[in-house]
């Protein structure tokens, strides 16, 4: 199944067992660069950073030249636990015509180390696979080995490396049936 950007079917959180993926509306974007939650956002002690408004501004960015691109953005990572907004993962863009999409990823500094980084990038993966991705690509500065074991844990595989960054990419593998990756949200 394949989405196009901005199809409301498209735009439900994910769920993990610890984490909820919500994906990012420009209007939140908007709130995130000011700094200022609206009703009812949840938002970590350390949220938003200066990844997550980053992340943010790029939405903006992308919004403005080419109209809003979920299912293809950024998400929030909130825990399910108490709802709070704890980093942001999301596409760099929508699929390109071989159906590759690169991501990235971010976590608050209080709750990085405890597994929720590769938890929030298994579920990107299923989503990207479920909506027809073929390749996913994600990169990490070379001394930025907690984001490499991060990629590694979920199956990517170094395809490359220059002066300062390291290349990841994975490839959509058939899934066996009950594999996460079949799964779309739930």
């Amino acid at each position: 199944m394949t989405d196009t950007p901005g199809t409301t079917d498209a735009l439900a959180d994910l769920h993990t067992e610890r984490l909820v993926l919500h994906p990012m509306s420009p209007q939140e974007a908007e709130r995130i660069v000011a700094g200022t939650p609206g009703e009812g956002e949840l938002w970590g002690a350390e949220y938003p950073d200066s990844l997550d408004v980053k992340g943010a501004e790029d939405l903006l960015k992308a919004c403005a030249a080419d109209g809003d691109p979920r299912p293809f953005g950024n998400y929030e990572i909130r825990r399910r636990t108490d709802g709070r907004a704890i980093g942001g993962i999301g596409f760099n863009q929508i699929p390109d015509a071989q159906r590759t999409v690169t991501v990235g990823y971010a976590l608050n500094a209080s709750v990085r180390g405890q597994g929720y980084a590769s938890e929030a990038l298994r579920a990107l993966l299923a989503f990207a696979w479920s909506r027809g991705v073929t390749l996913v690509k994600a990169d990490a500065d070379l001394d930025n080995l907690a984001s490499q074991r991060v990629m590694t844990a979920v199956g990517m595989r170094v395809v490359g490396e220059d002066h300062r960054v390291r290349y990841f990419e994975m490839q959509r593998q058939e899934a066996a049936p009950g594999d996460p990756a079949q799964l779309g949200s739930s």
